[in-house]
């Protein structure tokens, strides 16, 4: 199932009469904000495993 033009457009205006501007603007900024913390820690964690335990390095 695909979305068209026309469909979007609905759920955009449906969401701006829901929320409003204001209130979409903040949601947004927190969006944004959470992905961009879930991309450092993801970052980290990969970080993380690239280093073996000391007790692997031994054997």
């Amino acid at each position: 199932m695909r979305l068209g033009t026309t469909e979007i457009i609905l759920i955009i205006v449906l969401v701006l009469v829901l929320f409003g501007g204001g209130k979409l603007a903040g949601v947004g900024k927190a969006l944004g904000k959470s992905i961009k913390d879930f991309k450092s820690e993801v970052k980290e964690d990969d970080a993380g495993k690239d280093q073996k335990p000391e007790d692997e390095q031994k054997v």
